[in-house]
This record gives structure tokens, C-alpha cells and sequence, in this order.
């Protein structure tokens, strides 16, 4: 027991380790995050479902300014995402991460690295992207099943063409960024889960075996 406790302790010692999980709406994102989960034991955090539950704290100060950029329509500030990103890596007894759906544009990535990558204070460590390419088709084929039983309200043709835009405007050059630097792992995501997943679990795996 006391090995065990000894071993929690210097594993939250060291940098969280973090994987970015990045592609288009409907590329099968959070499908494959819940099998990593399982298979890898990596906590899934969502920058978006952090920002929702803050907000909805009671007596949250963080919170009342995440309402006011929602309800005046404005960007909520990228220290407050990466603020609670930090503080979910802390709080966990595990040290391995996938952040789902970030950075989703330059502002996301210049606030990342100012506020996680600052290198006389750095606060964690990028093991590398797992970017799932998929076509517009088949992604919005997929979303628009989804929509007849997920109740998502941007789940629907015209609010998918708009995420779409945006995604190629904004995401894209952000793993364009990642791929200069040789963090890019490109999984094609127009198979079925389990097809996506052996190729996701050959690249875990061989990072795995690289860190060995």
C-alpha cells in the first residue's frame, strides 16, 4: 500500500502527459477517446464539458465570466480553458491525458503554449496529436444519424456546413502547425470504430514502446 501511494506520488511529480485529439465534427472523436480510455487507462478531458460544468458551479467566479462571454456572445478568454484543463490534470491520480476538441485555432494554440508551455514553468507535456481525417460526406452522413437521436441541436445540415467551414478555417492550420514539428499522427477515420481503433492502438502502442 505504501509502495503504491509512493508511486502516486512521484508519478503526479512528473509532467501530465497530453495528447491532443483533433478532426472534424462527426470524425468519430469521443467514440475513439472511450476506447483509448479503456484500453490505455489516459483520463478523457473536454475543454467544452469543463467550461459547461464550471459554469453551472455554484458560486464559481471563473464561472460568472464563462456566463457573460456565452450570454454576450464573445470568446470565453483561452486562460480560463487552460486554467481548467491544468486544474482537472492536477486533481486526477493519473498523469496521462487526452484533451478532446483542442486547440481548436491559433488563439487556443498561442494560449496553450503561453500558459502550459512556458518554458521556465512548464506545466505539461505534448506527447503528440491524433488527428482522425475523414471525408466531409461521410462525416456529415454520420452527424445527421446521429441528430435523429442525440437531440443535438447542431446536429443538423445547416449547422454542420457552418462547424465544417469553421473547422477548415480554423483547425486545420493548427494541426498543419503540429505536422511541422513531426506531433501529427493521421488515422483514417472513414472506417468502422473498430477498424479506426486497431490503427489508434498500433500508434499508442508504438509510443509506447518508443518511451520504453
Amino acid at each position: 500500500m505504501i509502495s503504491r501511494l509512493l508511486s502516486l506520488k512521484l508519478c503526479k511529480m512528473a509532467l501530465p502527459n497530453v495528447v491532443f485529439v483533433l478532426g472534424g465534427p462527426g470524425a468519430g472523436k469521443g467514440t475513439q477517446c472511450e476506447k483509448i480510455v479503456k484500453k490505455f487507462g489516459y483520463v478523457h478531458l473536454s475543454a467544452g464539458d469543463l467550461l459547461r460544468a464550471e459554469r453551472a458551479r455554484p458560486g464559481s467566479k471563473v464561472g460568472e465570466e464563462i456566463e457573460h462571454h456565452i450570454r454576450n456572445g464573445t470568446i470565453v478568454p483561452v486562460e480560463i480553458t487552460c486554467g481548467l484543463l491544468a486544474q482537472a490534470m492536477k486533481e486526477s491520480d493519473k498523469n496521462n491525458f487526452l484533451i478532446d476538441g483542442f486547440p481548436r485555432n491559433e488563439d487556443n494554440l498561442n494560449g496553450w503554449n503561453r500558459v502550459m508551455c512556458d518554458t521556465s514553468n512548464p506545466r505539461a507535456n505534448l506527447q503528440f496529436v491524433l488527428f482522425f481525417e475523414c471525408a466531409e460526406e461521410v462525416c456529415m452522413g454520420r452527424c445527421l444519424c446521429r441528430g435523429e437521436t442525440s437531440g443535438r441541436s447542431d446536429d443538423n445540415m445547416v449547422s454542420l456546413r457552418k462547424r465544417i467551414v469553421t473547422y477548415n478555417k480554423s483547425t486545420l492550420p493548427v494541426i498543419e502547425h503540429y505536422e511541422k514539428k513531426g506531433l501529427v499522427r493521421r488515422v483514417d477515420a472513414s472506417s468502422t470504430p473498430n477498424q479506426v481503433f486497431s490503427d489508434v492502438q498500433n500508434i499508442f502502442e508504438s509510443h509506447q514502446n518508443s518511451q520504453k
